[in-house]
């Protein structure tokens, strides 16, 4: 990649004109991934009034549709998969589900994840009637209510870093998680929306967008297309799942890396997706390799030498993104690219 097409990428936002809606509601159109930044590189411009004026000049080609929409309640956690979604500041919401609004951590407060305990992709959640009920392998079905007494205490918890609250969830959701990791006593904490969020300038070095997240990495949404695993996959001697590298949102019929989405919102991309020692967690068996697929990544996907400032030594594979206008989503929305 580029330092041009990767520092055009960051300032690339998109949204359908009036004229051209096939809905009542705005419907929203980001372009990422390096075909996208070739060819619309040129569309990143310097004042809000002549972004607008292109954009009337702007044709939309559909190219795919939203194959998949993930939530994870937990962080690390096995995500949920859903046909429709709220697309929200703070990320995607199905009724009380909420992306990453629930943290396991230390005594201390500081976070833990699969990164640390891999085990924790094994734990899998089930959401009905607004209450997800958790389970694992050797542990007894334990349910969680969306909504934690008053009474139990506000915590306060470190992130990347960055400090944030969070709601204890209780004494017997600690000892399920506690007796299942099997190293060392962890809590669960509740992110509640009267909550300060950790905001995107405390995240993100140089500061990109305004806006907040809860327990997510780094930004409300992130997405990759399936184009873009099935290349890697090409290059793996064993082959690996989509939710290995946890994204929101998953599109079909894109070329590799040419990440599109459309819906009832309007998407801002923040930051291209820098992968780490997560992605080498088995989702199936919680073991961590520490190897691939980061090293296959390593080959073929590190940023230009001039940003290495930025993105360091870690592959890119996905997008991160804001949430500029919110809305639903739904499985099967068109795919579109924005062309002149």
């Amino acid at each position: 990649m580029g330092a041009a097409a990767s520092s055009a990428l960051t300032r690339l936002r998109f949204a359908l004109p009036a004229s051209a809606q096939p809905r009542a509601a705005l419907l929203g159109a980001a372009a990422l991934g390096l075909a996208a930044v070739a060819a619309l590189g040129a569309a990143a411009w310097s004042t809000r009034g002549r972004r607008w004026r292109r954009r009337r000049h702007r044709r939309l080609q559909q190219v795919g549709t939203v194959a998949q929409i993930w939530i994870y309640p937990i962080k690390s956690c096995k995500g949920v998969t859903v046909n429709e979604a709220d697309c929200t500041e703070m990320g995607l919401r199905s009724g009380r589900l909420r992306d990453r609004f629930w943290l396991v951590i230390k005594e201390d407060g500081h976070m833990v994840t699969a990164r640390q305990e891999p085990r924790l992709v094994l734990i899998s959640i089930t959401w009905d009637n607004d209450q997800m009920t958790l389970s694992a392998p050797d542990m007894k079905d334990l349910v969680v209510p969306s909504i934690q007494p008053s009474t139990n205490a506000i915590r306060n918890c470190r992130v990347f870093s960055v400090d944030i609250q969070g709601r204890d969830c209780g004494d017997e959701i600690a000892q399920w998680i506690t007796s299942f990791l099997k190293s060392e006593t962890f809590r669960l904490v509740q992110f509640e929306t009267h909550m300060m969020g950790r905001k995107s300038k405390e995240i993100f070095q140089p500061f990109i967008q305004n806006y907040q997240v809860a327990y997510p990495d780094c930004s409300p949404i992130m997405m990759i297309s399936e184009a873009s695993l099935s290349d890697l996959n090409t290059r793996l001697e064993k082959k690996i799942k989509m939710e290995q590298f946890r994204p929101n949102i998953v599109v079909t019929g894109c070329s590799a890396f040419e990440e599109l989405v459309t819906g009832h919102i309007c998407l801002t991309l923040s930051w291209l997706c820098c992968r780490c020692i997560m992605t080498t967690v088995d989702p199936d068996t919680g073991i961590i390799t520490r190897k691939e697929p980061l090293e296959t990544l390593k080959s073929y996907r590190l940023c230009d030498p001039a940003e290495k400032h930025i993105y360091k030594t870690s592959p890119l594979f996905g997008m991160y993104f804001s949430v500029e206008k919110t809305g639903s989503l739904k499985v099967g929305d068109p795919v579109y690219m924005i062309t002149q």
